[in-house]
């Protein structure tokens, strides 16, 4: 293993994400390496860093002091300067529609972080299936089962991930199967089904939960690199090639096409 190969996989390393024969290569060039040894100590140096890191505040306690202080002092009592004067909000009506503005303001930014999350949730996997996409095209990565046969692609699955992933024959579609690998995302076992159009290397990662629930086929570009990610079956189904991105969403919407009840197998 070369420094440029080592130093693709060193981030995988520190998450946990290499399967044990990996994270021994990793860890065995790293011995022999001041260099690449020099960077996962930074590495690690900086997650420390920011987890230890207080990143939160908090509003000063005296706000809500401040505030009633610069409130208008309750009108005088009497029913002439009631019937004469506008009626001014009293503090408790101030904070009374504080609150439900709280509550309508705390909905909205609950749904608009919930929205983030999802986004940031799903880049982090795109970032990842990515990464994971780059080192299988390493030499002797790419394939832990090599067949054509969808038959026997399928069950060489069962009990190494927690799902049993749809394996699809498309070569008469122009996209070969060419076998499957167990890889990790985040740390946990995902099948990746293997297809070539051309020469270019498709990974089609399926897993029970892979990033939030898309219904609906999202696409975006990382590294260069096109992805496709929906759900279906109660499945997440990540595709990732170099293939131009118009072909990847032919491949994506032909394999959730035969999935979808009644299709033919």
């Amino acid at each position: 293993m070369n420094c440029a190969e080592a130093e693709i996989m060193l981030h995988a390393l520190l998450d946990g994400e290499l399967d044990a024969g990996h994270a021994r290569d990793v860890e065995a060039h790293i011995a022999d390496c001041p260099d690449c040894a020099e960077k996962l100590a930074a590495f690690r140096a900086m997650r420390a860093a920011m987890a230890g890191a207080d990143l939160k505040q908090k509003a000063p306690a005296a706000l809500r002091a401040r505030i009633e202080a610069a409130l208008p002092a309750a009108p005088a009592s009497g029913r002439a300067s009631a019937a004469v004067l506008p009626l001014r909000p009293s503090r408790r009506s101030f904070f009374s529609g504080f609150g439900a503005g709280a509550v309508a303001s705390g909905a909205l930014a609950a749904s608009l972080m919930l929205t983030v999350f999802h986004n940031d949730q799903d880049q982090a996997v795109a970032n990842d299936v990515v990464s994971a996409h780059i080192r299988s095209l390493q030499a002797n990565h790419l394939m832990d089962v090599e067949t054509s046969d969808q038959h026997t692609v399928k069950p060489w699955f069962d009990g190494k991930v927690d799902v049993a992933p749809p394996v699809i024959d498309l070569t008469a579609q122009g996209f070969t199967l060419l076998g499957g690998r167990l890889d990790y995302i985040d740390g946990e076992p995902v099948a990746s089904v293997v297809y070539r159009r051309r020469k270019h290397i498709i990974n089609l990662f399926v897993a029970q939960h892979l990033g939030a629930a898309h219904a609906a086929m999202t696409a975006r570009s990382v590294q260069g690199y096109n992805v496709r990610h929906w759900s279906g079956q109660g499945l997440e189904f990540w595709a990732v090639s170099d293939l131009d991105g118009e072909e990847l969403g032919e491949f994506a919407g032909k394999i959730a096409a035969s999935l979808r009840p009644g299709a033919a197998s």
